[in-house]
């Protein structure tokens, strides 16, 4: 597979969930993922102890989910001319790692802050937290990069009062499994408070998320971290409108972006981006 088709690739699993961000803006039931038996003393004291430097530099992206959507199926034959390039950077503050223990391995998604009344919600991909995988020890890191880690703290996802972690996924997803769930792949997660007990959206800043808008923009900011880079790519591009033709339910946006790779599940999209505040109206991917 050559460089470009892998970023189409890539770029169709993240534009799954950037479909359901503008198809169904209400998340209406919720699925726990499991939180381990430390979950009451799941802490950021307890969550920086246990995601060493080391820990997040070896955990791995979730791999795609066998039979999402990819929009460029058929889309490499038809490309033609120069696409915007991806490129590695120091990060925004409101955008980093998800770490996810689930068996014995470490794993990442890319998950952003969003605006929210109490400063703690942050999104990612719904299969990167599914309740039925047994995850646990889950914990955001914005901005992280591997020269430095945890430039501000990290975040612990929250439990309730039954050790369970909150984090909602609609009820849809898991009825209707990964392919026929795909509108539905997305995840709301409360974040608790870092060692000081500042809130997440307190400490980088949200982007506003924004529904109902449609799928075509001539200005897209896209963000995410793939595989082992030490670093995030980013890359602006054009969207546009992909439905697909394989029965999977639903109309997704489509971005292309060359060498964009894989392991960016989550990442947001990025409408009306400042490159001063580092904010924007926010797209799901």
């Amino acid at each position: 597979m050559n460089r470009r088709t892998k970023a189409l690739r890539s770029l169709a699993t993240a534009s799954a969930i950037a479909g359901l961000i503008t198809t169904a803006a209400v998340v209406e039931t919720a699925g726990a993922a499991a939180a381990g038996p430390t979950a009451s003393r799941w802490t950021a004291a307890a969550a920086r102890q246990f995601w060493t430097n080391e820990r997040m530099a070896e955990a791995e992206p979730f791999p795609d989910v066998p039979g999402m959507p990819l929009s460029p199926r058929a889309l490499p034959g038809r490309l033609t001319g120069a696409h915007p390039t991806s490129s590695h950077f120091g990060g925004l503050a409101m955008i980093g790692r998800m770490y996810v223990q689930r068996g014995s391995g470490s794993y990442f998604c890319t998950a952003s802050v969003i605006n929210s009344p109490h400063h703690n919600i942050v999104l990612t991909a719904g299969h990167c937290l599914d309740a039925k995988t047994g995850s646990s020890s889950m914990a955001f890191v914005p901005q992280w990069t591997a020269a430095n880690p945890r430039p501000h703290g990290i975040f612990p996802v929250a439990t309730g009062s039954e050790n369970r972690s909150r984090i909602w996924i609609d009820q849809r997803y898991y009825d209707r499994g990964h392919v026929r769930g795909a509108p539905w792949d997305v995840a709301f997660v409360q974040v608790g408070a870092r060692d000081d007990g500042r809130q997440v959206q307190d400490v980088v800043g949200g982007n506003t998320l924004a529904t109902g808008r449609g799928y075509a923009f001539a200005r897209v900011r896209l963000v995410g971290y793939p595989g082992s880079d030490r670093q995030p790519l980013t890359c602006t591009s054009s969207t546009t409108r992909f439905t697909p033709t394989d029965h999977t339910p639903g109309s997704y946006l489509r971005i292309v972006c060359s060498d964009y790779r894989s392991g960016t599940s989550g990442s947001p999209f990025l409408a009306k981006f400042n490159a001063r505040t580092g904010r924007a109206r926010w797209w799901g991917a």
